[in-house]
């Protein structure tokens, strides 16, 4: 067995020890997690129609404790195994597309290349009217249920669906002045972890209030001075859902550089609305995205999970046939440079704990039609394929 294997696997098995005799007692120690099994089957780009296989086993591991009656510990550890065309898009993994992070490093076997991340590792304070966490952890912000531009520290990208949240270095002071009232101050270590210099650190400070059909969140941070931005970036939010029968969002992130004025470009804007019916059986889903070319959401080099165009459509369309069984159709436009990326996926829960999924995407654009050689950011040469096909078993614990 490799030694980094080894090594980690002795750091598991010694948990209980490091955190005292209360979390190897069954009472207030908590382990849960799943482990996806996936195979993928693509169809190549180009004249060739290259067909390619790939195979995964993915597993997310949490665990939590109670230590005394004021502190909780979180952890969470990702594993994964590939062979195939899986193997190949891990080993070539840019930020965006993958459960794991780029920094993973992977480890050949005899038929699979292997990886294994620290996802959280955190500590929780917990007061009457005060939290505090600090620690490796997800700091999520915003309303938005597809683009969600606030959620600028964590972002996700639902053109990767599989890509999970990426966490922070940094700790958070949660304080309670009311049951619908919540003020958040936090702080993150810079982007670049080998920066020493301070160069980069953000700080900032968020509120929440709930109503019954309604809410709203403001947001502020600010990230101090480095190379590219001498006197630091400025990063102001709103975010606002209401529920009136039909559900409404906005989330908005307004990102300014003293050295670059930047005007509307940096701005991110999404708004959405939904609605449920035939007895909640029944839920479709709209959210327009607007990505600023200076803003948050932009892809650039710091940001691999951005966009590249201005202007994105998403819409959803879930069915459920029964208990166990759904459907779900979702289709995400470039309205810039007219791609499309449909997506049809069916799942069915086989028991308790086990879901089996079949899910078939095809990226598109105006170049298909065309053949004018220009494909659009949603098209073939986002994937590498003219079609995909995935089968996909959860098991849940």
């Amino acid at each position: 067995m490799n030694r980094k294997i080894q090594i980690f696997s002795l750091f598991l098995g010694m948990i209980p020890l490091f955190l005292g005799k209360e979390m190897a007692a069954a009472e207030g120690f908590t382990l849960s997690g799943f482990l996806d099994s996936k195979v993928n089957f693509q169809g190549g780009t180009g004249d060739s129609g290259t067909f390619l296989f790939g195979w995964e086993e993915y597993a997310n591991l949490r665990l939590q404790t109670n230590i005394g009656d004021r502190a909780d510990f979180y952890g969470a550890f990702n594993f994964i195994a590939a062979a195939g065309s899986s193997a190949l898009a891990a080993g070539s993994f840019t930020g965006a597309a993958s459960n794991l992070s780029a920094a993973s490093a992977f480890i050949p076997g005899d038929n699979y290349v292997a990886a294994m991340e620290l996802e959280r590792l955190y500590l929780r304070i917990k007061g009457t009217y005060l939290d505090v966490d600090t620690g490796l952890m997800r700091l999520g912000f915003g309303y938005g249920q597809v683009f969600s531009p606030s959620d600028f520290l964590n972002p996700r990208n639902p053109l990767f669906p599989d890509a999970r949240p990426r966490a922070v270095l940094g700790a958070a002071v949660s304080l309670y002045p009311e049951d619908t009232i919540k003020l958040l101050a936090f702080t993150a270590a810079p982007k670049n972890p080998f920066n020493a210099n301070g160069k980069g650190f953000l700080m900032g400070f968020s509120g929440d209030k709930h109503w019954d059909r309604a809410s709203v969140q403001v947001l502020y941070s600010f990230e101090s001075p480095q190379d590219t931005s001498e006197q630091g970036i400025h990063r102001t939010g709103l975010s606002l859902k209401a529920d009136m029968e039909v559900g409404f969002t906005v989330d908005m992130l307004y990102r300014y550089n003293h050295a670059v004025p930047t005007g509307i470009e940096g701005l991110s804007l999404s708004t959405g609305v939904d609605y449920s019916f035939f007895d909640g059986n029944c839920y479709v889903l709209t959210e327009y995205l607007y990505n600023g070319a200076a803003s948050s959401t932009m892809k650039s080099v710091e940001n691999q999970t951005g966009f590249s165009n201005r202007n994105y459509l998403c819409g959803t369309f879930l069915y459920h046939f029964n208990d166990y069984t759904q459907i779900n159709l979702t289709v995400i436009f470039g309205l810039d440079d007219i791609s499309f990326s449909p997506s049809l996926s069916l799942d069915h829960d086989l028991f308790q704990g086990i879901t089996l999924s079949l899910t078939g995407r095809i990226p598109l654009d105006r170049d298909i039609f065309t053949g004018n050689g220009l494909h659009g950011e949603l098209g073939p040469q986002m994937t590498g394929t003219n079609g995909l096909v995935t089968a996909k078993l959860r098991v849940r614990f």
